[in-house]
Formats: C-alpha cells, sequence, structure tokens
C-alpha cells in the first residue's frame, strides 16, 4: 500500500458485523502501533478496542460507524478486499443541560495513507452527516446550535493543532484515561481525555 491513491476516490458506507475483525485491526494498526504520526504508543500499550466493544457499537441506535473499505479498483465500483483503509464513528447524544450534538470517534485511517488528504475526506463527510441529523431533529423541537465533539489524549499537541485548524477547540472538560485494560493501558499517571468541540450553527 503507498500514499498514491486519488482521495476523490474515497467513499464511506455504514458498518456491517462482519467488518468488526477488520475495523479492530485498523484501530489497533493506527493507534497502538508506532506508525503514522496519529498513534499513541508512547502514551497507551495493549489494545486500542475489543471486537465485543465495536459489536455493540454498530449495533447501537444513536450510533453510525463508517468505514472505508480497500477495493481493487480503489473506486466504490471496485470489490472489497476485506481490508479497510479508514473508519469513523458518529454518535447522537442528548445531554441533560447540554442539549443534542454528536460525538465523533473511532477515527482511523491507514497509517500507509496518512498525510494524502484521506482524514480530512472522511471527517468531513461525517461532520456533514451529523450537522444533517442534528438539523433535522432539531426543526422538531427548534433551533438550538449543533454541537461536534471528539476526545483526544492530552500530551498530543501535534494532534490538538490538527483539530484546532479544523475548528475545533479545547471546552475545558476532561477525564482521566479509564485504566479498566479495555481500551489499552495508559503509561503514565497523568494522561487525560480532552474534550473538543466544533459550534456549526452556521452551517444549518
Amino acid at each position: 500500500m503507498n500514499k498514491e491513491i486519488n482521495k476523490n476516490e474515497v467513499f464511506l458506507r455504514q458498518a456491517k458485523a462482519d467488518d468488526v475483525s477488520a475495523i479492530e485491526q485498523l484501530l489497533n494498526i493506527c493507534y497502538r502501533q508506532d506508525k503514522g504520526w496519529t498513534n499513541e504508543a508512547d502514551l497507551v500499550g495493549g489494545i486500542r478496542t475489543t471486537q465485543t466493544e465495536l459489536t455493540q457499537t454498530i449495533a447501537a441506535p444513536k450510533h453510525y460507524f463508517f468505514v472505508y473499505p480497500k477495493t481493487t479498483t480503489g473506486t466504490r465500483t471496485g470489490q472489497e478486499t476485506g481490508e479497510l483503509l479508514g473508519c469513523i464513528a458518529v454518535e447522537m447524544k442528548d445531554d441533560t443541560g447540554s442539549g443534542r450534538h454528536a460525538y465523533i470517534g473511532m477515527f482511523a485511517v491507514h497509517p500507509d495513507l496518512q498525510g494524502c488528504g484521506v482524514g480530512h475526506v472522511i471527517l468531513q463527510a461525517a461532520e456533514t452527516f451529523a450537522i444533517r441529523h442534528l438539523s433535522s431533529s432539531e426543526a422538531q423541537s427548534g433551533k438550538q446550535p449543533s454541537r461536534l465533539t471528539m476526545s483526544i489524549l492530552s500530551h498530543r499537541p501535534e494532534l490538538l493543532a490538527y483539530y484546532e485548524r479544523r475548528g475545533y477547540q479545547l471546552n475545558g472538560n476532561k477525564m482521566p484515561f479509564p485504566d479498566d485494560g479495555n481500551n489499552g493501558d495508559p503509561k503514565r499517571q497523568d494522561l487525560m481525555l480532552l474534550e473538543l468541540e466544533k459550534v456549526v450553527d452556521d452551517q444549518l
């Protein structure tokens, strides 16, 4: 695999139950191995996720999990090879006091394709989906500013800068990295999850 890819050919489809193994492999390569610039290998060891968690996420009614499958032609019309080149998830939330918003997570691009615009296309597609979904829902209950949120690890200034260039800002919410073994083992005690937020009212 190499970076000779036309980002205009990048496409997403909704994940299915039989994608779970390929999603797990992609996420663990992107986050836990020392490959690409988005990995967290120096901060977290072990696994990124489990097949059980992925299966539950795909099946959850308020979750929308999208994958970018590799095909024999590199286009939507080609036959899928079973390998995934990217993925992203959107969860619709309705929190008391903060209203409806969409949480973006499980965002990954195969390390061999990082740096050639694929991630930008995938993130933009997920944002567009979330904004349209929120706009449709809020039309029923009165228009409110739509918010997109996500979490990143602390001690990742380059990743924070990446999202800040795309309109996300730290909103002050943070929590310790979960030390339950289901998403990896933190390598430092002060590791936190920082929440980013993007208000997109003007795009509705």
